[in-house]
């Protein structure tokens, strides 16, 4: 068990990138633990399993080298507590929606994507939508700060305090994860209500029971109780 193991944040402002992670990656072996890529726009920015994401100017995007020597997917919660965390702070009550997004009132606000390199280097990657539009097409499923505020909240504000929740629950994850999965379970809206996840191509459905201490999702079919280890969740059927 570390002790305390701060982070000092080394800041990379970049006007334009293809993606905040894929910066990092091609930076993370020759720089040290807590530089963070921030991008005001990414043309490539990147989801889970490849997907696309939109990030115009206006949204936080950013990308985390950390090196806590082992790959973890508890990790992305790490991200998805700070984002919880930072909404808070500007009035916006948050929900962590299992694996790795940030949702408010039914919307998906936030998106954690982790990234690593056997034990060298770990990327946490970010993208929180703040003042950015939402595109007409995403509006039934996807909101902003902007949106659920009225007003254009300060983009710098929002980084600064992103930051440290991020470094408050790294600390977490290295020193007591069992604590860290305590807060994953506190804040994760999905359990108790019926889901169906894709995993590899194999779609489940059931009740959300539990999130396990590796992370994993518990969930209670007609067969019985399944692990999941990764996947798409969905509430609507």
């Amino acid at each position: 068990m570390e002790s305390l193991r701060r982070i000092e944040w080394r800041i990379i402002h970049l006007d334009e990138v293809d993606s905040t992670n894929e910066y990092a990656k091609r930076i993370a072996g020759n720089s040290p633990e807590g530089t963070v890529v921030v991008a005001k726009r990414q043309t490539a920015g990147k989801g889970r399993r490849g997907r696309s994401w939109v990030s115009p100017e206006g949204g936080l995007w950013l990308s985390v080298i950390l090196k806590p020597g082992r790959i973890d997917p508890r990790l992305v919660f790490v991200g998805a507590l700070a984002v919880v965390d930072t909404l808070a702070d500007f009035g916006i009550t948050a929900g962590i929606k299992w694996p790795n997004d940030v949702w408010v009132s039914g919307r998906k606000i936030a998106g954690i994507l982790t990234e690593g390199k056997g034990i060298e280097y770990v990327i946490l990657g970010i993208g929180l939508n703040v003042n950015n539009p939402v595109p007409e097409e995403l509006r039934e499923s996807a909101t902003s700060m902007l949106e659920l505020t009225g007003a254009k909240v300060p983009l710098e504000k929002v980084r600064e305090r992103l930051l440290f929740h991020l470094g408050g629950w790294y600390r977490v994850f290295l020193e007591r994860p069992d604590l860290l999965m305590a807060k994953v379970r506190e804040r994760t809206f999905i359990l108790g209500k019926t889901v169906r996840v894709l995993q590899d191509g194999e779609e489940l459905a059931g009740r959300a029971a539990d999130i396990l201490e590796d992370g994993s999702l518990l969930l209670e079919t007609p067969s019985g109780l399944k692990r999941v280890t990764h996947g798409d969740v969905s509430l609507r059927f």
